[in-house]
């Protein structure tokens, strides 16, 4: 078994993969490492869970040489704050034994304070793509010595629509510059991306996203509706012993506040709400407390379900059956991370099926299905999206008489239609000059006077 002292990194780093409990590289760090040091473009497909952060950090770190200069060397770029929060922690915990500076921008928070702080002088910047976009209009930011761009979870940033920050950083940046890519997918916008920006990269594909992983035990339950998943989804989390740190996914914002608030009503002390409408400083204390365990279930939209490394989480429950077969891969890995073992749980209703049929067949892969607990109430009551849509109904009360309309323009009176001839004192001077027959013929008008 190849270990991270196989790969001939630093003391300084061995010493801290050592402190951090780590023994041996996963196969997406392994297969990165010598081609980023190479300083190759690179784009790296791997599955989520599977330590990308590591698998371009380490071989930066390895590369580090201590400098003085105020502006970074290498950008990173991830699509929330939540991930810049986590990115610096990590690279943190990383260079541990190496003299290095760190600094983290993102939106939401004053730009005053993150100008002093990149003003002081930085070698990696991890930001999300709207705030170091503003930094570097702002003057604040000089980005014309970066050496390396490292763009992570590309997919998801481009699904929150920041490809126009991204074009303009590019064309900010210098030409001569390494660039790195890692992504969960490869799509046609990804695509674009690299045929226009990167230049004979390396791609390197690990465990296909649709492969599921085979330490998450995944399981289904049909239901009939939403207030039914509610009532399945409490009696779940009665065990707490088994279901003893939950992540579940919901589809919208609007919805996981709906689930927020009726599981309250039973776990009030035991459940967090995150999704995008959360202030900054909310959602990354229900990140906290769900990873510090102070919260035992925590409600989600998907924007979560990418980047976010939360360890030890027991099960995840999707409460409906994403539009993407692809986000269900990125829910799941949520769970069983470093090899260890997870649990998933789906609900779908009949309307889901469809979707449900295309998460298998990306998979290569049927979802065992449970029967429905007795226990569970089945609900009757319908959310408004559920409910069969009414026909448009005649509303007797209204006059449905024809009226007859008239013409759309009417004959003037006898005043109107009088033309405008001028006054009478131009009429006069026409009469007696008249107009001459030839245009400047002056002697000609003379004489027939």
């Amino acid at each position: 078994m190849n270990t991270f002292r196989d790969l001939k990194i630093s003391k300084q780093l061995a010493n801290a993969m050592d402190d951090l409990g780590f023994e041996s590289p996963t196969p997406i760090q392994q297969e990165t490492f010598s081609i980023i040091r190479a300083g190759k473009n690179i784009i790296g497909i791997a599955q989520t869970g599977t330590g990308k952060t590591l698998a371009y950090a380490l071989p930066i770190l390895q590369d580090h040489k201590f400098s003085k200069q105020i502006n970074p060397k290498v950008i990173v770029l991830v699509p929330t704050r939540e991930l810049v929060l986590q990115v610096v922690e990590q690279f943190e915990s990383y260079a541990k034994y190496i003299n290095i500076r760190i600094v983290g921008v993102y939106g939401g928070t004053n730009i005053n304070t993150q100008k002093i702080a990149v003003s002081q002088g930085v070698d990696i910047l991890v930001g999300t793509p709207g705030r170091l976009y503003d930094l570097v209009l702002n003057g604040a930011l000089k980005i014309k010595e970066v050496k390396k761009l490292v763009i992570d979870e590309v997919d998801v940033m481009l699904d929150l629509g920041f490809r126009y920050q991204i074009n303009n950083i590019f064309e900010l940046l210098p030409g001569k510059r390494q660039n790195i890519m890692f992504s969960a997918t490869m799509t046609e916008e990804i695509e674009k991306l690299i045929t226009d920006f990167f230049i004979a990269h390396v791609k390197v594909s690990i465990a296909v996203s649709g492969t599921p992983l085979e330490n998450i035990e995944q399981s289904c339950y049909s239901v009939k509706n939403f207030y039914t998943k509610v009532n399945l989804l409490s009696f779940l989390l009665q065990d707490v012993e088994t279901y003893n740190k939950v992540l579940v996914f919901a589809p919208n914002k609007k919805s996981t506040d709906k689930i927020f608030e009726l599981l309250s009503e039973e776990y009030e002390s035991e459940i967090g709400v995150i999704h995008s409408n959360k202030s900054q400083n909310y959602r990354i204390r229900s990140i906290t407390q769900f990873s510090d365990r102070s919260k035992r279930i925590l409600v989600s939209t998907d924007v979560m379900a990418r980047g976010l490394d939360i360890n030890d989480i027991s099960h995840v429950i999707n409460f409906d059956v994403p539009a993407f077969p692809e986000n269900y891969m990125h829910r799941i890995g949520r769970t069983g991370r470093a090899e260890k073992k997870g649990k998933s749980i789906l609900f779908y209703t009949e309307k889901e099926r469809e979707y449900k049929q295309a998460i298998e067949n990306l998979m290569k892969f049927t979802i065992p299905e449970k029967d429905f607990p007795e226990e569970v109430t089945i609900s009757s009551e319908l959310t408004p999206d559920e409910r069969p849509k009414e026909k448009y109904k005649k509303n007797h009360n209204r006059n449905t008489k024809i009226q007859e309309s008239g013409p759309a323009f009417h004959e003037k009176k006898e005043k109107n239609k009088k033309i405008n001839q001028g006054g009478s004192y131009r009429r006069k001077l026409a009469a007696k000059y008249k107009k001459p027959k030839t245009r400047g013929d002056k002697i000609a008008n003379r004489k027939k006077r």
